[in-house]
């Protein structure tokens, strides 16, 4: 099929990358339903191992919370990639977030969106689990996880199939 494919049309699969450096896991492993249960989309989590979150393609920013903790951002392939640092941070109001980037901003994989105090969060008591889910997942007939648990910022975690 692989070969076919390459005759009679591209590969439209799009390449989705680790914002940050960790251990990838499964999503159905993040202790929050509202990620594990895919309610808002299919993806994974990482482990953060740094506080540097980085846009995970090319795109432009839809949605950047005031606190801090979460952005989306819209690929040129119209894939909506939701990055959340750590579950319930919400209610941390923005304290050891830095915002880099504004919503309909402009970004290429790697532009640094957002920066974390992750030992003062963890300090806090909150899991630093980050999921990065694709919020229209309907668009996509399979996405798939990258097979490998240690991933460095720009690794690619996920591939989305039309």
């Amino acid at each position: 099929m692989g070969f076919l494919k390459g005759i009679f049309g591209r590969n439209d699969d799009i390449k989705i990358s680790a914002p940050c450096a960790g251990r990838l896991k499964a999503l159905q492993e993040v202790k929050d339903p509202t990620f594990s249960a895919g309610i808002l989309g299919q993806g994974v989590a990482i482990e953060p191992s740094e506080g540097k979150f980085y846009a995970p393609a090319d795109g432009i920013v839809a949605t950047v919370f005031p606190t801090g903790h979460a952005a989306a951002i819209k690929t040129a392939e119209d894939a909506e990639v939701l990055l959340h640092i750590g579950l319930d941070t919400v209610k941390l109001n923005g304290k050891y977030f830095t915002i880099y980037v504004e919503e309909g901003q402009q970004v290429k994989k790697g532009d640094l969106l957002l920066e974390a105090d992750l030992e003062a969060i963890a300090k806090e008591g909150y899991d630093l689990a980050t999921p990065v889910v694709i919020c229209n997942t309907d668009a996509f007939t399979k996405i798939t996880m990258s097979g490998t648990e240690k991933v460095a910022a720009g690794d690619e975690i996920l591939r989305l199939t039309r």
